[in-house]
């Protein structure tokens, strides 16, 4: 998404945003917010990429997984596509992957599942508010606390991102434990 984005911009074309998802990995946020490009974030899932799309008038988004839309391309996550547009935008540049990404230093993310018990109300759990409160404050500016339920399974995915790998899991594990 975020080479897409770059590719566009050095064509002189304008980028006013780009979605992403809330696991979207915050170097990538910072990366486009360096170049003047807003990041939104949408729930997990294309469709949800695709509706927040929609609503800005933008035209990129994607997931982590891959599934990047270019709606002057295309209207879903068709991994072909994503793959020429990458392909398409070493060649013109000259550089290879590595090179163009150099700019995004991914953080450490830690994502651990905790199993809920049929009815768990996790969002009630005064504990689970208080780690995620010290968590996110331990992180002064410099990560992020992700806590959903799956849509899939009956898991709460407790997710801590920080530029610290050691921080990162000694944080969700406070949390996992807390839940």
């Amino acid at each position: 998404l975020y080479l897409m984005a770059s590719d566009r911009l050095a064509r002189g074309e304008a980028v006013p945003g780009v979605v992403g998802t809330q696991m979207t990995n915050m170097a990538v946020e910072l990366a486009f917010k360096a170049r003047g490009v807003s990041l939104v974030r949408a729930r997990v899932g294309d469709r949800y990429v695709l509706e927040e799309l929609e609503r800005h008038r933008w035209l990129l988004g994607g997931e982590g997984s891959g599934h990047l839309l270019a709606l002057d391309k295309h209207t879903t996550g068709d991994g072909l596509i994503s793959a020429l547009q990458v392909l398409q935008a070493c060649a013109r540049s000259g550089q290879t992957l590595a090179q163009l990404l150099a700019d995004v230093q991914l953080f450490p993310q830690t994502l651990i599942n905790v199993r809920l018990r049929p009815g768990q109300d996790w969002q009630a759990n005064k504990r689970l508010r208080e780690a995620i409160a010290q968590s996110e404050q331990s992180l002064q500016g410099e990560g992020r606390v992700l806590i959903r339920a799956s849509g899939t399974e009956p898991v709460l995915r407790v997710m801590v991102e920080a530029r610290d790998a050691t921080l990162a899991e000694q944080l969700a594990q406070r949390m996992a434990d807390a839940a």
